[in-house]
């Protein structure tokens, strides 16, 4: 699977945690990210992590087109609810994306963590499903 990672600046030591948390499962998938938090993703686990532009310079954008483009199979998007960002346009047309073409999106640690489970499990492989039907 190809797993997107994104966090705004407030929650990147959280995105970090998590990842290092489930590192032997993210290792098991391709996994792209914005700049700065793919950086300090792949620095704290040793994960190999294909990097875009930073979210404010457009990465969050670069994800985009790659879900518009059935490129990405889960997103995982820890963002800060309460700090409004003047890229916040661009991040809701990114969820619209994922509700578009059916991609799984955590945007909190909870969530991340039931998406990572179901993945562990083989839960989240709906799109072989749908081939095969």
């Amino acid at each position: 699977m190809n797993i997107a990672i994104i966090a705004h600046d407030s929650k990147k030591e959280l995105m970090v945690q998590f990842c290092i948390a489930y590192c032997g499962v993210l290792s098991r998938h391709n996994l792209l990210a914005t700049g700065a938090t793919g950086k300090l993703v792949s620095e704290a686990t040793g994960l190999e992590i294909a990097r875009f532009l930073s979210g404010s310079q457009g990465g969050a954008q670069q994800i985009a087109s790659r879900i518009g483009c059935d490129e990405i199979d889960l997103l995982l998007f820890f963002r800060n609810p309460l700090d409004r960002k003047p890229n916040e346009p661009d991040e809701n047309a990114l969820l619209r994306l994922c509700d578009v073409h059916n991609i799984p999106v955590a945007t909190n640690i909870a969530t991340a963590e039931v998406l990572i489970h179901g993945l562990e499990r083989g839960d989240l492989d709906w799109r072989e499903i749908v081939k095969n039907s």
